[in-house]
Order: structure tokens, then C-alpha cells, then sequence
């Protein structure tokens, strides 16, 4: 089985070496061919060795990840590009993704979740963190860059059944009390439910949170209480 090639694009040595250990270790598809600490590096190892995935940072000395970014999809456009970063602000992620980055992760993501969507980016699938598609709807409503209904449902699916459906709840507008009276349980266990649907979905809000289950369709799943 050929192996997936990354190159990691990093100005903080201690991150990418780490991140490089843990890629390799954890998974035996995928093979970090080299590692550079900012854009012109990037371009002189892509020139030698081409990967079929970057990893790249957006703040780094010389030439930054965003304008990174814009060079090398002009001239290796088959090369996918994800943004691996710290800032989730506006203009850096539409930016990235207006000059051809295919995903956009936050450094705090769990190793498997990283290593999921560096499969799915290489079999085609845009990978977005969820706050980033938050952040992305809010700008257009119905970005091009959105998460598409099959990854956002990935991202559902880590709730457990229960979360599901206290989650389709409150995509109805429901409060914490009408959803404790609808499903026969405490409200403080309603609110403790809300607490975990946040946590794993890296989320912080109520908005956030139904905008990321409008975008997975979830309300397919209970149909049966509408």
C-alpha cells in the first residue's frame, strides 16, 4: 500500500517534530517525507520531493502560510493543502481557502480526529474544523467552503444517541426547560447533556451548535419527532 506523503510546515520546532512523531507512530499509511519552518522552505522541498499532502501553519516568518498557500496551488494544484494552525481568524481562513487550501484545522484537535481527516483530504473530502465551518456560514450563509453534509454528520456522530436527540431539540429552538419536559428528564441533566454536546464537538454556543446540526441534516435522524 503506497503511503500518504506529508510535508509539515511549521516555524515552532518542538510542534512539529512532535506532530511528525505522532503521525508516524499512530498510523502506518502515513509518511512525513520532510519537514520546513516557513514558506520558502516549503517551496524549495515541494520543488524536490512532491507530497501529496501539506500540513501548514498560517503565521511564520518570511513568507506566511496564506501566501504559501497562494504559490503553491498556482503551481501544484494537485498538491492538497491544509492549514494547521492556532488562528481561526476570519481573514486568514477565507483568505487560505480563496487561494486553494482544501481544509482548515485547529492545532487542538485530537491526534485520530487529525489523522481521520488527512485520509478523507486525500480521498478527496474538504476537511474543516467545526468552528471554522461555524465561522464560515456566519460569513456567507451558504459558503462553497462549507462542511458538506457527510463530514458534519462524522462530526455528530460522536455524540452518543441520547446527545443526538437533545441536540435536534435545541436546532428546534427549544429551551433547556421544554426539552427536559419533552424527553421526561431532569433540566439539570438537559444542561449537563448541552455541556458534553459542547465539549465534543469543540464548540461553545448554542448557535454554533445548531448550525452545525443543520449542516448534518440531523433532523433525517428524527423524523419521527417532528
Amino acid at each position: 500500500m503506497d503511503k500518504i506523503k506529508i510535508l509539515l510546515v511549521d516555524d515552532q520546532i518542538l510542534f512539529i517534530e512532535s506532530l511528525k512523531t505522532v503521525l508516524e507512530t499512530l498510523t502506518d499509511d502515513i509518511k512525513v517525507i520532510n519537514i520546513a519552518h516557513n514558506g520558502l522552505e516549503a517551496l524549495k522541498l515541494v520543488k524536490k520531493q512532491l507530497p501529496d499532502i501539506i500540513l501548514l501553519d498560517v503565521r511564520m516568518p518570511g513568507m506566511d502560510g496564506v501566501e504559501t498557500v497562494k504559490v503553491l496551488h498556482k503551481k501544484y494544484p494537485e498538491i492538497k493543502i491544509m492549514m494547521l494552525t492556532t488562528f481561526d481568524d476570519d481573514e486568514y481562513v477565507h483568505k487560505a481557502l480563496e487561494y486553494g487550501a482544501a481544509g482548515y484545522m485547529l492545532k487542538d484537535v485530537p491526534p485520530a480526529d487529525l489523522i481521520n481527516s488527512i485520509r478523507a483530504l486525500n480521498h478527496g473530502t474538504i476537511q474543516m474544523s467545526p468552528q471554522i465551518m461555524v465561522k464560515l456560514m456566519d460569513y456567507s450563509g451558504e459558503s462553497s467552503y462549507m462542511m458538506d453534509a457527510n463530514q458534519a454528520s462524522r462530526e455528530i456522530d460522536k455524540l452518543s444517541k441520547r446527545e443526538q436527540e437533545i441536540l435536534f431539540f435545541v436546532a428546534e429552538n427549544m429551551e433547556n426547560s421544554e426539552i427536559s419536559d419533552k424527553i421526561f428528564i431532569a433540566e439539570q441533566t438537559v444542561k449537563n447533556h448541552v455541556s458534553s454536546i459542547y465539549s465534543k464537538l469543540n464548540i461553545h454556543d448554542r448557535a454554533a451548535a445548531i448550525k452545525l446540526a443543520k449542516a448534518s441534516n440531523l433532523e433525517e435522524r428524527f423524523t419521527y419527532l417532528t
